[in-house]
């Protein structure tokens, strides 16, 4: 259904921009023309920095380090230039472009199950797909069902996808959840009392105690990543206290999705502070890669996932 609906708008887009240019064109108004267009094409470029201004705003007490308008700057260009290629190329025509690693001869072999966010689908995650097929990982890659459904109804989803790691390879695996993909883990964890069929979990940009942002938000699992939500409280109220401890959380000043910073930390987890990177984009900087790759005993050095992302 995602992949669909971001087919329909990038293309609409790509129309819509295109009859401007030759509406305006075709009257003497070049000028008009190309504004009109590029606008039309680039002016989710100027959303991305009213994000920005916003998190710069919130950040309050937070104690995270406040990010320098060089770091904001760097962040909102990493952002502007990485959401294109996931939101208008990926996700809407490569959805299966990288199918799940899950051959013969994987057994022993520490495998990874992979959890996107909030309005993305499995293809947020082909360039590691890619790095992690040529290391020979095995691994699933969801896409998330409902895509504006309640949280409470992926685990079922995760939970396959786990015992088909389980299956192919005899082990837990190592979880990683970008975004509203780590609250999927833990509901999962939460439902199924799956504390023994996991490896480390990783989690990146995910509201863990909700986000400023969803205020506004109208859906279901929108509405649950508000800050303070009832299902929030409730989660981490269900939750044993020793769970936090097996949590990676990459959080970061300059996430334009996720703020206040640490609201995406964990109690009790290696709570890692990304500078000068945004929300999308964090999902490729190379110490995430790195520290999913020391978990599953592989060298990250081998891989060039955070580069690929940037094509």
């Amino acid at each position: 259904m995602l992949a669909r609906l971001q087919c329909f708008t990038t293309i609409g887009l790509v129309l819509a921009a295109l009859a401007w240019a030759a509406w305006f064109g075709s009257r003497g108004a070049p000028g008009w023309a190309f504004a009109g267009a590029l606008l039309i094409l680039l002016g989710y470029a100027l959303f991305l920095g009213a994000e920005f201004v916003l998190l710069a705003a919130v950040h309050g007490e937070d104690p995270a380090p406040r990010a320098t308008a060089a770091e904001l700057l760097r962040a909102w260009w990493g952002e502007a230039t990485t959401a294109p290629r996931v939101f208008c190329w990926r996700q809407p025509f490569h959805e299966h472009a990288e199918p799940d690693n899950l051959g013969a001869g994987l057994r022993g072999r520490r495998g990874v199950v992979l959890v996107h966010g909030f309005v993305c689908n499995r293809a947020l995650w082909n360039p590691w797909m890619h790095d992690l097929r040529r290391l020979g990982v095995p691994f699933v890659a969801l896409s998330l069902e409902p895509v504006f459904g309640s949280i409470d109804a992926y685990p079922p989803t995760i939970d396959e996808a786990v015992r088909r790691i389980e299956a192919a390879t005899g082990l837990p695996p190592v979880v990683v959840g970008h975004s509203m993909g780590g609250l999927a883990l833990r509901a999962w964890l939460d439902a199924q009392g799956a504390d023994a069929r996991f490896h480390h979990a990783i989690t990146i940009g995910t509201p863990h105690h909700g986000t400023w942002l969803a205020r506004w938000a109208l859906t279901p699992n929108g509405m649950q990543m508000r800050r303070r939500s009832d299902w929030l409280a409730a989660l981490a109220a269900r939750e044993p206290a020793s769970r936090g401890s097996r949590f990676t959380c990459f959080y970061g000043h300059c996430d334009n999705i996720v703020f206040p910073p640490t609201t995406a930390t964990l109690a009790g987890a290696r709570n890692v502070h990304l500078a000068g990177t945004a929300h999308v984009h964090m999902a490729f900087h190379p110490a995430v890669f790195s520290a999913v790759c020391g978990w599953l005993g592989v060298p990250a050095g081998s891989s060039d996932t955070g580069v690929r992302a940037a094509r």
